[in-house]
């Protein structure tokens, strides 16, 4: 595979001109943070800050997230004509905590706050839009924005491609950056193939026969029941799940009682699975199932369990993660891009890279001064980052959306 195309644009320079207005739209969305699948201030700053951009609009029904379509001067992927086709996306929704940055732009929303890192992702592509829309004429195809809310949790992915968002024109190619505040600033961090994990929801209802807690041998106390559950799929991911091919399987929050001196009649167990393969998500979809009604009826009691289906394994392309580090490399020098080993965390733009070939790649903002393995990671109330990442975000869309339209992947 050959990646020797050397672009003539200064991208880094153009993301440093694009940093100060990168910034106020990064405040501006941080301070007015948004959950779920709804984002419609969000969408509006988004919308008010590409106004008058030779961008075309389409929207979806499901979501407020859209895309922002610009069509090349040399061969725009319209129906029939020529030219590549590459996505780029950025996340728009923010998390149901409560910010505790003491920061001056903080924000306003009681109980939301934009604790991942979207406010900054958005921006970013809004800056590469401004850019890529300003050379227009130069790009030998289409570059495709997307701008999706519900990335935690609500599956927004999944909701733009079912609104046919991703189709006329269909990209070749997906890519996306996802900042972290414990990476040194500007490094580019990704890997081949598995990325991050698959995440299913676990839940299960334990009923047994409740009454007087100084009377057991009357009673069906599922609490013990549970206790035991939790014990064997530990046991379980622990003796039965490869380790060249791991799982998580954490359950969170066992729910019972009203008293001291009374057996509840039931328990409600909550928790999460992560594996790195959907063979092996599947072997433990089986385990629970199984564990959680097997063991229950060992005692004379009924175990109910309930998956409810999360994001799958993230995989990147190997020829689009290399195209990645030939950017940040260029950009950044060497050692700007650095290989990391799959994490367990999970990300719905796992939807867009099983229709279409692509990869996501992480770009530290840990601020200046700070110490990266320390800060306060992501989803935490106290999360922050160096704005300054923004410009070199806004570079590596750029590129890599000019790379892959002037080579593809060759």
């Amino acid at each position: 595979m050959s990646l020797d195309f050397e672009s003539t644009t200064d991208w880094a320079a153009i993301g440093e001109e694009s940093l100060d207005a990168a910034i106020e739209l990064r405040r501006a969305i941080h301070a007015d943070p948004e959950v779920g699948l709804h984002c419609p201030r969000t969408s509006d700053k988004v919308k008010a800050a590409l106004a008058g951009l030779p961008l075309e609009i389409r929207e979806g029904t499901s979501t407020t997230g859209f895309v922002a379509i610009l069509r090349g001067g040399r061969g725009g992927g319209t129906a029939g004509g020529n030219g590549r086709t590459v996505l780029l996306r950025g996340d728009m929704d923010a998390l149901p905590m409560q910010e505790e940055t003491g920061l001056p732009f903080a924000s306003k929303i009681d109980g939301a706050m934009h604790a991942c890192g979207h406010d900054s992702h958005t921006a970013m592509l809004v800056g590469a839009a401004k850019a890529l829309c300003a050379r227009r004429d130069a790009l030998p195809g289409t570059v495709v924005f997307m701008f999706q809310p519900g990335e935690e949790g609500h599956h927004g992915a999944r909701h733009m491609i079912a609104d046919g968002l991703l189709d006329a024109p269909l990209p070749e190619a997906g890519f996306a950056l996802h900042i972290s505040p414990n990476m040194p600033m500007g490094h580019v961090v990704s890997r081949s193939g598995t990325l991050m994990a698959s995440t299913d929801t676990l839940r299960a209802t334990i009923t047994g026969r409740g009454g007087h807690a100084a009377m057991p041998h009357d009673c069906l106390d599922p609490l013990p029941i549970a206790c035991e559950i939790v014990t064997a799929l530990q046991t379980y991911v622990a003796r039965q799940v490869a380790v060249t091919d791991p799982a998580v399987l954490s359950i969170t929050k066992l729910n019972a009682g009203s008293a001291h001196n009374v057996i509840p009649s039931s328990v409600e167990m909550l928790g999460t699975m992560r594996t790195l393969s959907e063979r092996t998500r599947e072997q433990l979809r089986a385990a629970f199932i199984r564990m959680v009604e097997g063991i229950a009826a060992a005692h004379g009691a009924v175990g109910t369990p309930t998956i409810e289906q999360g994001y799958p394994v993230t995989v990147n392309d190997p020829r689009a993660t290399d195209l990645i580090k030939a950017v940040a490399t260029t950009i950044g020098g060497e050692g700007a891009y650095q290989v990391m080993p799959p994490m367990m965390g999970a990300e719905d733009f796992s939807y867009v890279l099983q229709k279409l070939p692509g990869a996501m790649a992480f770009i530290g903002a840990a601020p200046e001064g700070s110490d990266p393995r320390t800060n306060p990671p992501l989803h935490n109330t106290k999360m922050t980052i160096d704005e300054r990442v923004m410009a070199h975000g806004i570079a590596v869309h750029c590129a890599v959306a000019e790379r892959f339209l002037a080579n593809g992947f060759d």
